[in-house]
């Protein structure tokens, strides 16, 4: 176990979200509970509510530290290749497959209306040319197909690859046209 409790109180927050991180990337979210966090922390499971009220005031920090992620990693895609939906796609994929606990965890819930959420989804709708159906309608395909590739719901052998491209071409030649 890792010993956190040495730590400076004021970091104890940090620690905290840091362990639970920890666990739902390496164990999934079946072990991210309050017990287990405090085991890793190095604290009882009582002392954990001095920071978070409960297991759920934990989760969404973590899916704000997702969002904010997905933002940064969304923005170095759409500075890279302006304007194409296929860097956007393909960088968000790439995020969810190497953090699928986190993506799911996040992704399974209610977003925040705004702050990180919208920081995510901004460059996706400035590849749709400011069409927010159709980057609603782009962001639900990527969605979608990240949730049955992390869910292994394609058949065995399935170019998901190609699954992907068929999905970014029949979007752009749909924006382009």
């Amino acid at each position: 176990m890792t010993d956190l409790a040495a730590g400076p109180a004021a970091d104890r927050p940090r620690q905290i979200v840091t362990a639970a991180r920890t666990l739902l990337e390496a164990d999934g979210p079946e072990a991210l509970t309050m017990r287990r966090l405090a085991d890793r922390v190095g604290v009882k499971a009582s002392s954990l509510y001095k920071h978070f009220p409960d297991k759920s005031s934990v989760v969404a920090v973590l899916a704000g530290e997702m969002l904010r992620e997905v933002a940064g990693v969304l923005a170095a895609a759409e500075k890279a290749a302006p304007g194409s939906l296929s860097a956007l796609a393909t960088a968000y994929r790439a995020y969810a497959v190497a953090h699928p606990h986190l993506y799911l965890l996040t992704m399974g819930r209610a977003l925040p209306a705004a702050g990180a959420a919208d920081a995510a989804a901004a460059p996706l709708f400035r590849s749709a040319g400011g069409d927010e159906d159709s980057a609603r309608a782009a962001w639900a395909f990527a969605h979608g197909m990240v949730v049955l590739e992390l869910g292994g719901r394609f058949p065995p052998g399935a170019d998901l690859s190609a699954a992907w491209e068929a999905g970014i071409a029949a979007f752009t030649a749909r924006t382009a046209g």
